[in-house]
């Protein structure tokens, strides 16, 4: 009896844990590397200390990087391509307070959730670590 109940502990803690996997597929936006670290004390990105601003940053991921900052402490990055559309002139989002406009549709992303309503696919998301006044964006 003892065999069973140590086997039954073992399978769910086996079922239990995470792989830590963050699925991020997106057809019309490519898989790059992103590796990019943010010093909030620089002049560029002083917006970020302060909740519900947002950065852009050019250079990184599909059409480039959207940090925002959700609470003071925690923050989300997105690809500034629109996710439903296939990569163009106009894929590029453009900030609008809390939200990112795709200029092809007119659709509006909310930059806490990275939804847009009716949309299919939502932003394209990457990992934001906080060290001190370093953010470090990368998948």
């Amino acid at each position: 009896m003892k065999k069973y109940i140590l086997l039954f502990l073992v399978v769910s803690l086996f079922f239990s844990c995470s792989n830590n996997d963050f699925n991020n597929s997106n057809p019309y936006i490519p898989n790059y590397t992103v590796a990019l670290t943010i010093n909030l004390n620089l002049p560029a990105y002083s917006n970020l200390r302060y909740v519900s601003n947002s950065v852009y940053y050019a250079g990184q991921g599909a059409k480039g990087i959207i940090i925002f900052n959700t609470s003071g402490t925690t923050f989300n990055a997105f690809d500034a391509a629109c996710p439903n559309q296939a990569l163009s002139s106009c894929s590029t989002m453009t900030i609008n307070g809390i939200n990112a406009v795709c200029a092809c549709d007119n659709a509006s992303y909310n930059l806490f959730t990275g939804l847009a309503t009716g949309k299919q696919y939502p932003m394209k998301q990457y990992r934001v670590e906080v060290s001190g006044n370093l953010l470090r964006v990368y998948n």
